[in-house]
């Protein structure tokens, strides 16, 4: 039987001053109980510090969340941080009070994805698995891995 992989390592962060951050510890929770290993990084981030925190941590991918309607400038400056490190090649993906003509200037700066409140968690967390190419720990081992060497 062939080793399993460690877990994604997934940021979830919250810039600016926006002091709402249920629905990202509802998603950090949802991602770490499906076997993703998170990093919350708490309220009131700077783009820097978010972009030094997944430098630090390794991350596999970014979870941007945002109510206060300032993600149109904190989020491309988050990439713009994440590209000074030569990390910007991370997923990210972003929730929030987004409105839906936003979504393809975030696109066009790298958020691959953004989801709306009341996405089912399972949504979320099928994207990023899929988006990351494997199956987090603790995620049943398909047929095949199961009967590998």
């Amino acid at each position: 039987m062939t080793a399993r992989p460690a877990p994604f390592r997934v940021v979830v962060a919250k810039p600016g001053l926006d002091g709402h951050d249920r629905g990202a510890k509802v998603v950090a929770r949802a991602l770490r109980d499906a076997g993703f290993e998170v990093i919350y990084t708490g309220l009131w981030q700077t783009p820097a510090s978010i972009a030094e925190i997944v430098l630090q941590e390794d991350a596999d991918a970014l979870g941007l969340s945002c109510h206060s309607g300032a993600h149109m400038t904190l989020f491309p400056d988050v990439v713009e941080e994440l590209r000074a490190r030569g990390i910007a090649d991370v997923p990210l993906f972003a929730g929030g009070i987004i409105a839906p003509a936003d979504v393809p200037q975030l696109a066009a700066i790298g958020i691959e994805r953004c989801f709306p409140p009341g996405t089912p968690l399972p949504d979320i967390v099928t994207w990023l698995r899929a988006r990351l190419g494997g199956a987090a720990e603790g995620e049943a081992p398909t047929e095949e891995e199961a009967t590998d060497g």
